[in-house]
């Protein structure tokens, strides 16, 4: 298989297989007008199986997202088609408008313009509880 390489943009690399297409979904890339390439279930000798997003336009990405989804992916910046910056994604200890509180009684249920904000309260087991009702994501 040959993947094109990318002139000015972003690489998103480390995912755990099978996670790609969260990440490619929660991010919209479906709407660029620009190639956007989904390597899928390809072998690492890091994690055994991984996936490579490769998007060919310089633009700002959600990281707390991609932290939310794959917390050990890294994020390679390409300018001119030289690697310019690169740098590890983390669990991100605030999330805003990437999860829905699952919980009927919460005032985001009721209120549809307020912010669904998620902290991070477990950062082992990854577990976030809604800011305004406490309940935790699933």
């Amino acid at each position: 298989m040959n993947i094109d390489s990318i002139k000015n943009g972003i690489i998103i690399d480390h995912i755990e297989a099978k996670k790609g297409m969260e990440i490619y979904e929660l991010l919209h890339l479906g709407d660029l007008n620009c190639p956007v390439a989904m390597i899928t279930n390809t072998k690492s000798k890091k994690m055994g199986r991984k996936d490579i997003i490769k998007i060919d336009q310089d633009m700002e990405i959600n990281v707390d997202m991609i932290g939310f989804i794959e917390p050990n992916a890294t994020i390679n910046v390409v300018k001119n088609g030289e690697l310019v910056n690169k740098y590890k994604v983390e669990l991100p200890e605030k999330i805003v408008n990437i999860a829905k509180c699952q919980n009927p009684r919460c005032i985001t249920s009721v209120e549809r313009d307020l912010e669904q904000i998620f902290t991070l309260t477990d950062k082992e087991n990854k577990v976030y509880r809604c800011k305004y009702c406490e309940m935790s994501l699933k």
